[in-house]
């Protein structure tokens, strides 16, 4: 479909232009006035945020696998984690599924994390809507009792990058998670084992 209709203000525009041109039509002639006309602009705006509601896009898929992952992580929960993690998983740290998900719950078995606080930088879809690269930053708020605030710092801004991929009848997974940078700072999963 078109990408102007993947939001509802898409459908909202025409709904808005659709009753322009009634009310000139009805100004025209009047005599052909009935109020089944202008139901159709307010049709056409109630489908826009009935479909809003009912249709997910890529983008909106992608974002809330990303926000499962923040959240998966600031609540201790690795299982959360291992759902959202495609099984050809490798980045420059883990090789591979497993070996994430076994680091995960032994980091996770202690509090680590008080709060995160996500922003999206970009996310790119390739043209094929097969594979998205996502780029956004953390802030890292750790709890007081974890040994990073004991022995680093309350709070770090990391920056990611998320490769995912769409899998028939899974949806979007993340296949590769790097970290770029901390507190501004070029890095990756070899600095801070």
């Amino acid at each position: 479909m078109f990408d102007v209709f993947e939001q509802p203000w898409g459908l909202l525009t025409v709904a808005v232009i659709v009753l322009l041109i009634l009310l000139m039509f009805r100004s025209i002639f009047p005599e052909k006035r009935h109020w089944w006309q202008l139901a159709l602009p307010a049709f056409l705006a109630v489908t826009a945020f009935g479909l809003d509601r009912l249709v997910q896009t890529d983008l909106e898929k992608i974002n809330k696998v990303i926000n499962t992952a923040v959240k998966a992580v600031e609540e201790e929960k690795p299982d959360a984690i291992d759902a959202i993690i495609s099984e050809n998983y490798s980045d420059s740290y883990h090789r591979n599924k497993r070996v994430l998900i076994l680091h995960a719950r032994r980091v996770l078995s202690e509090p680590v994390v008080e709060k995160n606080i996500k922003r999206i930088l970009e996310i790119n879809i390739s043209p094929s809507k097969t594979t998205a690269t996502a780029t956004f930053t953390v802030r890292v708020v750790f709890d007081k009792r974890s040994y990073v605030y004991q022995s680093y710092k309350r709070i770090v801004l990391a920056k990611v990058e998320i490769n995912l991929q769409k899998e028939l009848g899974k949806g979007w997974l993340i296949n590769q998670a790097e970290l770029l940078e901390l507190d501004r700072q070029p890095v990756n999963w070899q600095h801070i084992r």
